[in-house]
């Protein structure tokens, strides 16, 4: 059809030009809808160095861009880096029971390799490995989606349930296009909290370090300062630790470290924070707790130590810890630095340790003085 055909049909029929611009205008508009929605989804990506926080704002935006029922998503471990772990999914798994998928899977390389939204089907024909995929497929997905950042695989977005349109539950180029722009902008949100993941990480207990349990308790203090709120903090030391050093030598020094880490941290809520604050402490801040509590908490810490067998080399060696306590309180203790709270935490622990070790004291502001 030539020009002079064409401009003949839109005479004879006004009404199909103009419903073509009308369409070409509604997709120009949704395209910068999208844009503008990607930004804010930037945005909101870039707001926060807190894993749990990142990926929950990552599943419900997938969710709300494309409108499914429900989003798990995979994370590369950042700090071990040999699985990608399911984090989400908390009220189903709990964190002993998370899904794991190596990262040697062929699911792994598969979607590494693609670097494109996928369905189970689809993915099912291209590996020849039905039990590697069982894992994706008891999450019922509709569509996989490989987080990919300089070429590495480092999360998989599961979207789930599809709210049908028109009995249509497929997703269109334009969908898929979407949601990969989604998943590159949580490619670089993740990579970054990774990356201060591992800074304040310490890589031989995974407790938290000194620098960043400072940054956390004068957060948490002046957050307590204004609802009026109590803050506690319990320093603990191991008793007698040289001697292990001495006797058995530095790696049943190291051995003893992570268990007794890992021993605090099955002790402690998920809002809780335990950092390794030098060689053989440790520290523990809990957010909206008074005395009471804090004492039943570091009580049951020690008493968990002092049961535990510690199994090194076909030997059982005897591991107990001392414990000091200090509470932030508007009326009783209304310290304003973060420091000086874990100072009078010190105290109580050194009393501890004077008074025959293997216990636990609280710092009394009132009478300037420690007890038990």
């Amino acid at each position: 059809m030539n020009k002079q055909d064409t401009n003949e049909k839109n005479i004879s029929n006004p009404n199909s030009s103009h419903n073509e611009l009308l369409e070409q205008t509604l997709q120009y508009e949704k395209k910068i809808y999208d844009l503008e929605q990607l930004l804010d989804i930037a945005r909101s990506f870039c707001s926060t160095l807190d894993f749990n926080n990142l990926l929950e704002s990552i599943v419900y935006i997938s969710m709300a861009q494309m409108h499914v029922l429900g989003a798990e998503i995979f994370v590369r471990d950042s700090i071990e880096n040999k699985n990608f772990v399911l984090e989400t999914a908390k009220e189903i798994f709990t964190e002993d029971e998370k899904l794991l998928i190596p990262i040697t899977s062929p699911v792994i390389t598969k979607l590494q390799e693609i670097n494109a939204p996928i369905t189970l089907s689809s993915l099912k024909k291209q590996i020849n490995d039905p039990k590697s995929i069982e894992i994706i497929e008891c999450l019922s997905p509709t569509l996989i989606v490989p987080i990919i950042h300089k070429s590495q695989l480092n999360g998989i977005l599961i979207l789930q349930e599809r709210i049908a349109v028109e009995d249509d539950t497929s997703y269109t180029e334009y969908e898929k296009n979407q949601i990969m722009s989604i998943a590159s902008l949580s490619s670089i949100a993740i990579n970054n909290t990774a990356l201060f993941e591992r800074s304040s990480t310490d890589m031989m207990t995974h407790l938290k370090l000194k620098f960043y349990f400072f940054y956390l308790l004068t957060e948490a203090l002046n957050t307590a300062s204004i609802k009026k709120s109590n803050l506690s903090v319990i320093m603990f030391d191991i008793d007698f630790f040289k001697k292990f050093n001495d006797n058995y030598g530095h790696e049943c020094g190291d051995f003893v470290i992570i268990t007794i880490a890992d021993l605090i941290k099955q002790s402690l809520r998920d809002s809780d924070v335990a950092s390794r604050y030098g060689g053989e402490e440790f520290t523990v801040l809990l957010d909206k707790t008074g005395k009471e509590e804090a004492m039943l908490v570091a009580e049951r810490i020690r008493s968990k130590i002092e049961s535990a067998e510690f199994k090194y080399n076909d030997q059982i060696l005897h591991v107990t810890i001392s414990g000091g306590v200090s509470v932030f309180d508007t009326e009783i203790n209304p310290i304003t630095a973060s420091n000086e709270l874990v100072n009078q935490a010190d105290k109580a622990l050194y009393y501890s340790k004077e008074h025959g070790r293997n216990k636990v004291s609280f710092y009394n502001p009132n009478k300037q003085e420690t007890n038990e």
